[in-house]
């Protein structure tokens, strides 16, 4: 009898996932993950809503909306976060202040996803003496901060407030402001009766760009490495899925309507919402550009201008071990096996429809 190698490749691979899974669900059915997310438009928020990252982690996830990163960050170190979802500039705060937390999946490169919108004014020289309204140590904020500085515009002659998209979206209806660095989708609301001063994409051309991550608590990360793993690697198929084909994602799409349904935004204004983004692919994330080097100097970059805006007390030399690589290692690992011989185990049994 003859024997193919590749088969019994197959057939020892199958084994050892079956062993190594069932071993995942058995140990992660008694966890519960508490997830901070923001509605924000963006791609993992389809297996958010069809469940998915219960099914291939097989811990029980208690997902938490917030308003803002600085919430974010407050309800990770007061331990009742596990992951969460923040920009950089309070991932550069957090990092600074030593708050033990680990950068996992970079989401997206901020572009038109936020910019500055006004009434009234048609130059920067414009906002001296107006209220500007911003969620504080956001990268809003960061951009707004960095967007004065560029047009050489004192920050002390402009009254920033702090306050939360849905407080800004209040203040804007009442008349109570003239102006507020925000994101979509209470960006998309200010549009329709205001103007766009600068966007996020401006920028970062001006030497100022954001984006936004999912970050781990340390102590979670060590205790559960598996449920991280699974979360990065759900979210990697997600945005491989719209990389793949964005077109696909428009108005009359399951993905726009489940987008919608968790952020608010309208689901004929969800395909205009991600294109205000760069979403990098999983195979990026380790690279020297993202989690291998780049989102570290970033961070630093990040927090030198927080320091001299007075927003944070000191930075840090090393801000190396706030950000990791391995989980997407991890992720195009287990990507690598079923590509070559067969799909993860647990995707066969849940993988969502229309994935591939």
């Amino acid at each position: 009898m003859t024997i193919n190698r590749r088969r019994l490749l197959g057939t020892a691979t199958l084994a050892v996932l079956a062993f190594t899974t069932h071993s995942n669900f058995s140990y992660a059915a008694d966890v519960s993950v508490n997830i901070g997310y923001q509605p924000i438009v963006e791609p993992s928020r389809v297996p958010q809503a069809d469940g998915t990252y219960e099914k291939v982690t097989g811990a029980k996830i208690n997902w938490q909306k917030f308003d803002s990163g600085a919430d974010v960050i407050t309800a990770i170190a007061s331990g009742s976060l596990d992951i969460g979802y923040v920009g950089s500039s309070p991932l550069a705060a957090a990092a600074s202040r030593e708050i033990p937390i680990e950068t996992i999946f970079v989401v997206g490169l901020i572009s038109e996803a936020e910019a500055l919108a006004v009434k009234g004014i048609d130059k920067p020289e414009d906002l001296a003496g107006k209220k500007i309204a911003t969620p504080f140590v956001s990268t809003a904020h960061y951009s707004l901060l960095t967007a004065l500085k560029h047009w050489k515009v004192d920050p002390k002659s402009v009254e920033i407030l702090n306050l939360r998209p849905p407080e800004i979206a209040a203040a804007w209806e009442r008349g109570d402001i003239d102006g507020a660095y925000v994101w979509d989708p209470v960006l998309s609301q200010l549009k329709k009766t205001g103007s766009i001063l600068a966007t996020s994409a401006d920028v970062a051309a001006w030497g100022g760009p954001t984006f936004d991550v999912w970050i781990v608590s340390k102590k979670f990360a060590e205790e559960h490495p598996e449920i991280v793993t699974g979360f990065v690697q759900v979210t990697g198929k997600a945005y491989a899925s719209y990389l793949a084909n964005p077109d696909s994602w428009n108005a009359t799409s399951p993905e726009a309507e489940k987008i919608a349904r968790l952020t608010g935004a309208k689901t004929e204004e969800v395909p205009a919402l991600l294109k205000g983004y760069h979403f990098p692919s999983l195979d990026e994330q380790a690279g020297a550009d993202l989690l291998g080097g780049g989102t570290a100097k970033a961070v630093a970059e990040t927090s030198a201008f927080l320091l001299e805006q007075g927003k944070i007390p000191a930075v840090l030399p090393d801000y190396t071990p706030y950000v990791s690589s391995r989980w997407g290692r991890r992720s195009r690992q287990g990507w690598s096996v079923t590509n070559e011989v067969l799909e993860p185990l647990w995707f066969q049994h849940v993988k969502p429809s229309g994935w591939s």
